[in-house]
């Protein structure tokens, strides 16, 4: 694993889930970037997941970790803002505090690794199972739907392809009084959206061809990054500078936090402070999940227009 300390000293680019930084003037800003996100990773001595279940997930549980991390991306877009930042021991928002519990290690709380291991039973995967990048992206989904808080709306892209009939209310017709009425109506009904999308970049290896479109995933404003890895070993990427790509790894066991020991939320270790890891995009397993957050439907047509440019060629 390579660390932002030997980050190449290139004039090219750095992109971090929408944003543009350069590695020569700003790495400061990259580290705290990169910082402010999640970390979801292992953990251990936690509630039985199911009662008589594990009580840690080291071994199996690093797509689900990363699930958590690509969706509590989408959660802080949405409640405190992208270009929100976090620093060590700075007074917390009661937003973000509301965010992090939803994914503590608690059999209650929304987006626990309790909830998605067992939402995963209807999926087909015995708890302590490994997941696929589309396993996590329907658990996600169920789940969702009882954070009636966050009112996201989260919609799993199945073969390769976006239906927006699907995603957007349907479109207005008739008299102009009716469709004024409508679009007050539409604009109502519009949630949060959190676009996932399951896809297949080659066959035991990610084509060539598809590196150039995956590096723009990362650049459009809408960007949540992507969910992968190598096989059964899952990364949250979150960006890239030339042609690597830049990842949190869930790959570290910490102790299970329990919020209540404590007055102040002991969050430290919900935020990676070392240097992120790099991995050449040709070692990326081909099946991945791409998320993207659109929290109005402006930004929804905003991100159509986009990926056909990236589609185009």
């Amino acid at each position: 694993i390579e660390y932002i300390e030997d980050f190449p000293e290139t004039s090219e680019p750095v992109w971090i889930l929408g944003k543009q930084f350069s590695a020569l003037t700003e790495k400061d800003e990259i580290l705290a970037d990169v910082t402010s996100r999640l970390w979801f990773t292992y953990r251990k001595n936690f509630q039985p997941i199911g009662g008589t279940g594990p009580t840690s997930d080291t071994g199996w549980g690093c797509m689900l970790r990363c699930g958590q991390m690509i969706l509590g991306q989408a959660l802080i877009c949405s409640h405190l803002g992208r270009d929100w930042t976090w620093s060590p021991g700075q007074r917390q928002r009661a937003e973000y505090i509301s965010i992090l519990n939803a994914f503590i290690d608690k059999k209650d709380n929304y987006y626990s690794i309790h909830q998605i291991a067992q939402m995963g039973v209807g999926e087909g995967k015995s708890i302590g199972q490994w997941y696929g990048p589309n396993t996590v992206a329907q658990v996600l989904k169920k789940l969702a739907v009882f954070d009636s808080r966050s009112r996201l709306a989260v919609h799993v892209a199945m073969d390769n392809t976006v239906v927006i009939e699907e995603i957007k209310p349907r479109e207005m017709n008739g008299d102009l009084e009716g469709a004024c009425a409508l679009a007050e109506e539409e604009t109502a009904l519009w949630k949060p959206l959190v676009l996932l999308i399951p896809l297949r970049l080659g066959l035991s290896d990610i084509n060539e061809a598809y590196f150039e479109p995956l590096k723009q995933c990362f650049m459009m404003p809408q960007s949540l990054g992507v969910i992968g890895g190598k096989p059964n070993s899952a990364h949250y990427f979150i960006g890239f500078v030339g042609h690597e790509l830049i990842y949190l790894d869930p790959h570290t066991t910490q102790l299970a936090v329990d919020p209540n020991e404590d007055s102040q939320f002991p969050d430290d270790s919900y935020h990676c402070q070392h240097p992120p890891c790099r991995m050449h995009i040709c070692e990326l397993d081909p099946s991945i999940a791409a998320g993207f957050f659109c929290q109005t439907e402006d930004d929804f047509d905003d991100w159509c227009a986009q990926i056909r440019k990236v589609l185009k060629p």
